[in-house]
């Protein structure tokens, strides 16, 4: 029988709850209100929690000094294509790696955990010079290739094959029974199961791609072709300094995509994370 919490119990912990959110919420509060204000008004001591004035111009500016709308085209669909690329790779190699047993099964499994401990920048300059060979620089090729066959790939088929091997083998014994090959059961059985593990790769992609810096800078050239977190260091003034108000509106547009993602899917991220242990 359920427990029912005393209603003075709820409201202490719902207190406290709204007490530990501030530090999480004050500074997306603060970045959002701060790009409707005055650059003067921005830093003022103490800050002011709404502006004073509120200023909208620093919207349009973000789209007058910068090609800005076709950055975040840039972005999105780039994380796009990076997360449908790597939910298919990593489904597939964790379903191999989880149902199909063949010699040096788990050594090779151990080889490609390896590429975790490789950190980005160790492999940039060999990475850039071959697609600079191949006439791919200041393009998005390297940063659609690189993520999906990379350490965010390789993070993703561990999520998915402790998510398969945590599945119980009758399933797929009734699908072999019913005349299912070894795809067809992948593709009609285990992975309609998967979504919960298939969320928490969509959401850990997307938001690796989004927030990608370094490659982007190595890579792009045309600020056309620009990502967001690298037209993001563009706002400045006639003498280098940061347009704070400016690059506030834009922080703010975007991040907005990212709640987005994070809330439509939060509850399959929780639910992949939760059956994802360290079985097999």
């Amino acid at each position: 029988m359920k427990r029912e919490i005393p209603l003075r119990l709820k409201t202490l912990l719902y207190g406290l709850l709204c007490v530990m959110c501030v530090p999480f919420v004050f500074p997306t509060w603060w970045m959002v209100t701060s790009s409707l204000k005055p650059i003067g008004e921005i830093f003022a001591f103490p800050p002011k929690l709404l502006p004073a004035d509120w200023d909208f111009s620093a919207y349009a500016q973000v789209f007058q000094l910068q090609p800005f709308a076709s950055q975040y085209v840039n972005s999105l669909y780039i994380a796009l294509i990076v997360t449908t690329g790597t939910m298919a790779v990593a489904a597939m190699a964790g379903y191999a790696f989880a149902r199909i047993r063949f010699p040096g099964q788990n050594v090779l499994f151990v080889v490609v955990l390896l590429g975790l401990l490789i950190p980005s920048e160790v492999t940039i300059v060999p990475l850039f010079q071959m697609f600079h060979e191949l006439g791919l620089t200041d393009t998005h090729w390297p940063l659609i290739l690189v993520p999906i066959l990379g350490a965010p790939s390789v993070l993703a088929t561990f999520i998915m094959r402790q998510f398969f091997i945590s599945l119980p083998g009758e399933l797929e014994e009734a699908a072999r029974m019913d005349g299912l090959g070894r795809f067809g059961t992948f593709y009609r059985v285990a992975l309609p199961l998967a979504r919960p593990a298939l969320g928490a790769v969509a959401i850990f992609t997307f938001l690796h791609s989004w927030n990608l810096y370094l490659e982007p800078i190595v890579y792009l050239s045309s600020p056309e072709k620009f990502t967001l977190p690298q037209a993001l260091t563009q706002f400045v003034d006639a003498y280098g300094g940061p347009m704070w108000n400016v690059q506030l509106a834009a922080a703010s547009m975007t991040a907005l995509p990212v709640l987005v993602v994070f809330v439509l899917a939060q509850r399959q991220f929780i639910e992949g994370l939760a059956h994802t242990g360290v079985k097999g």
